[in-house]
């Protein structure tokens, strides 16, 4: 089996899991959501548009700190993380992102024994 397949059958493992859970297919950014949530502990708060996009850049940051991308420098006073970034990410094709994306993804969910 080739990597992007292997990479395919667990990012549909995942997303059916997370079917069970939330009752619909969640796409990349949903994902990306629920993880921004999960770093600020704020399940069952209601956010702005522009917080839901800090959610998200929350996630992007914290699920590339496992591979030395950022690291979380400091917390402000609202419970948000703040990130530094430590090397530039690599240029790739948008195949190459997106899978590049779930990777991380999965390799965070299984770090947080949801996978």
């Amino acid at each position: 089996m080739l990597v992007s397949e292997d990479l395919q059958v667990r990012w549909w493992k995942l997303e059916e899991k997370l079917v069970e859970r939330f009752g619909k297919k969640p796409d990349m950014e949903s994902i990306l959501f629920l993880i921004g949530i999960q770093e600020v502990g704020g399940a069952g708060h209601q956010f702005t548009k522009e917080q839901k996009q800090d959610l998200m850049h929350v996630a992007v940051c914290s699920i590339l700190s496992a591979s030395g991308y950022y690291e979380k420098e400091v917390w402000d006073e609202d419970g948000w993380p703040h990130f530094k970034q430590l090397k530039d990410l690599p240029t790739m094709s948008l195949m190459e992102q997106e899978n590049f994306m779930k990777d991380h993804v999965l390799f965070y969910f299984s770090q947080n024994a949801f996978i």
